[in-house]
């Protein structure tokens, strides 16, 4: 893969630059997040006029929208082998705001999917981007606190959007108006990338044969899972993308299904802010003293207990729960993602952070899955958090075994 060559790029750029990129990511996500799973939730119950069994398909549905996100993440490589980094983000975030906006209005089932598929391309594209973007510019700063500052920005960006988003849908009386928000800030987020001047050489793209193709991506693959500590990193990066699918996808429905309203549900979501918030800056400096082990098995085995409580809580006591175990993802967030930096090399990162990467996708493929046979099976929304129960143990065993 041709290294990216930066041949201009404003002089107070650094990597704490595109970690504040965070700030836009973060918001124009949760307003985005905070209505997502309800307004697929509301065209499947159309469609089948059955709101239990729709809630089973949203889970079928994420699966598969993943699964095309994690394809998406895996030609990465190739990508970044044929495009700049900058090219491609300019490309991305333009992908993501168009989709975006155009999602906002009553377009059909069929239009609605495909634009959600569109914009997933863009999304992922970004992020993968960022996180070598900052790899990059990395210098003496490190990946810790980088990892810190961006998530920083990502929360205080979110703190605001469940609230922003859900008074803005109950405003217009439609759940798909916060798209067009997200639009909007994902735009703020391009003008404000566009600053940094970035200049890159165009590379040159070789013709290669779709079978050649697909025979380096699963090379690259395999490579991947080779290289010492690879493995590990993976499942313990799966294991924290899993459990945040099922928080972020089951989260508004159950609020919903015990009968608050939209209003309560957005100060359950702005509330599970505050602790990464609170915590953010705080792991980022402690990750030196005591490790990313210790940091990610505080945060899984207290997500466990959470998840176990919330199977058996109702009314408010479920409530408290759902803010209360956003401390055990406060402390997973900044380093859940290190054991890659800590093992791949600076030259290898590019070429192998696209397969990484399907830890993002692939939890949100078998997670979701597992949630809608928990559904057929118990007749409950709630019996979803087993799935997050046994992930966790699993997550813990990897973390634990030397």
């Amino acid at each position: 893969m041709a290294k990216d060559k930066y041949i201009a790029i404003n002089s107070n750029v650094s990597g704490y630059s595109f970690a504040n990129l965070g700030l836009f990511t973060g918001f124009a996500s949760g307003v985005y997040n905070a209505v997502y799973s309800l307004v697929v939730l509301g065209i499947f119950t159309e469609i089948l006029a059955n709101e239990k069994l729709a809630s089973s398909v949203v889970g079928v549905y994420v699966a598969l929208y993943s699964v095309f996100c994690m394809i998406v993440g895996l030609f990465s490589k190739e990508l970044l082998r044929w495009f700049s980094k900058a090219r491609l983000m300019y490309v991305a975030f333009l992908l993501v705001v168009v989709c975006y906006a155009m999602m906002s209005f009553s377009v059909k089932p069929t239009t609605f999917i495909t634009l959600d598929f569109t914009s997933g391309i863009g999304s992922t594209i970004i992020g993968i981007l960022i996180p070598l973007f900052m790899a990059d510019f990395s210098k003496d700063i490190g990946m810790a606190k980088l990892n810190a500052r961006y998530y920083f920005w990502v929360n205080i960006g979110a703190l605001v959007a469940p609230l922003f988003a859900l008074n803005m849908a109950a405003w217009f009386g439609n759940y798909r108006i916060p798209f067009l928000a997200s639009a909007m800030i994902y735009a703020g987020g391009l003008l404000f990338f566009k600053r940094f001047g970035i200049v890159q050489a165009d590379k040159e793209i070789k013709t290669v044969s779709p079978r050649r193709t697909f025979k380096s991506l699963w090379l690259n693959t395999l490579a991947f899972f080779r290289r010492s500590g690879m493995p590990r990193s993976y499942f313990i990066n799966f294991g924290f993308y899993a459990l945040a699918a099922m928080r972020v996808l089951y989260v508004p429905i159950v609020v919903v299904e015990q009968g608050f309203s939209a209003n309560v549900l957005g100060w359950v979501l702005t509330l599970g802010i505050v602790p990464y918030i609170i915590f953010d800056t705080f792991i980022g400096n402690l990750v030196k003293k005591v490790g990313a082990k210790t940091l990610m098995v505080i945060g899984v085995s207290s997500f466990v207990v959470f998840a176990t409580l919330a199977t058996f809580l109702q009314g408010v006591p479920l409530l408290a729960i759902f803010v209360l175990w956003q401390i055990s993802g406060a402390f997973m967030e900044p380093v859940h993602d290190l054991f890659f930096f800590d093992n791949a090399q600076k030259s290898e990162q590019s070429r192998f952070y696209g397969v990484f990467r399907t830890t993002v996708y692939l939890p949100k493929v078998i997670a979701p899955i597992l949630g809608a046979a928990c559904i057929a099976i118990m007749g409950t929304t709630s019996a979803v958090w087993f799935v997050p129960i046994a992930v966790g143990v699993m997550t813990l065993f990897v973390l634990l075994r030397k």
